[in-house]
């Protein structure tokens, strides 16, 4: 089985940068054959992609999340402009909204994601977006700013209901569970993943965060990513050879990756 890390901050397991290699391999000896290297800002990005470029089961993204909204760089969209004719970035991302913690005010935070889902449609690549008490808003922007190659919910947060009319809508998203999908009291994802198609889920490990259960008070990292892909198929009640290799060609498809590639 192969497994496919969609969402990872491996600048933020390590700073070393022989350290960050060392992940990398970590994972690839444990099948995960494939990372999504992010970053929150634009100077992360140049760093990490920098210290990650003799990584060859790592690609990368660009973008600036929410997070940034106050501070995003004068010259921001220049540098994706730069950073997205890199080889092996092939996403725009991750960016959205996040209302939870309040960076900067709303507005600012829409503007900036709506440009970079303009961005991603130019670029033609998909977008990572993400989600953190702004469902209503997501839902809306996305309706006439989805980029034509698609995107991914990351760390996907909502129920089956909101998922369910994202569906409806777009022929095109993807939908992706974290090591809190192995949350005992997480019902909501519970049926989430229970419903939505096996052709529109990927899995990530969100490192250093949402580690799985199983491993809970320890840093998560790629490696950890198996067990996520094994609670899914126990959810789903499939095998979990199936799921795996369905996750795989997902992930493939959503990032444009040649899924017999090593």
């Amino acid at each position: 089985m192969r497994y496919f890390d969609t969402h990872a901050h491996i600048g933020l397991i390590h700073e070393d940068p022989i350290e960050q290699l060392i992940i990398t391999q970590e994972a690839k000896q444990a099948n995960v054959h494939k990372i999504m290297s992010i970053t929150n800002n634009l100077q992360d990005f140049f760093e990490v992609y920098q210290n990650l470029s003799t990584a060859s089961n790592v690609i990368f993204s660009i973008g600036v999340s929410p997070s940034e909204v106050q501070h995003p760089g004068s010259d921001w969209q220049q540098k994706i402009n730069e950073g997205v004719q890199k080889d092996r970035v092939v996403a725009i991302g991750e960016t959205g909204l996040d209302y939870f913690r309040k960076f900067g005010d709303k507005s600012s935070q829409v503007e900036l994601f709506i440009a970079q889902l303009e961005l991603a449609e130019s670029f033609k690549v998909p977008v990572i977006i993400h989600n953190r008490k702004a469902g209503h808003d997501i839902k809306e922007i996305l309706k006439s700013n989805l980029p034509s190659r698609g995107g991914v919910l990351h760390c996907y947060s909502e129920d089956w209901e909101f998922a369910s009319e994202m569906l409806e809508n777009h022929d095109n998203l993807y939908f992706s569970f974290a090591g809190n999908v192995t949350y005992r009291n997480a019902r909501n994802l519970h049926e989430a993943v229970r419903n939505i198609p096996m052709n529109r889920i990927v899995i990530e490990s969100e490192s250093p965060f949402m580690v799985p259960a199983e491993f809970r008070g320890k840093r998560n990292k790629p490696v950890y990513l198996p067990s996520t892909a094994a609670f899914i198929a126990e959810l789903r009640e499939e095998p979990e050879e199936d799921v795996s290799k369905a996750l795989w060609e997902n992930a493939c498809n959503l990032f444009g990756i040649n899924p017999e590639e090593k």
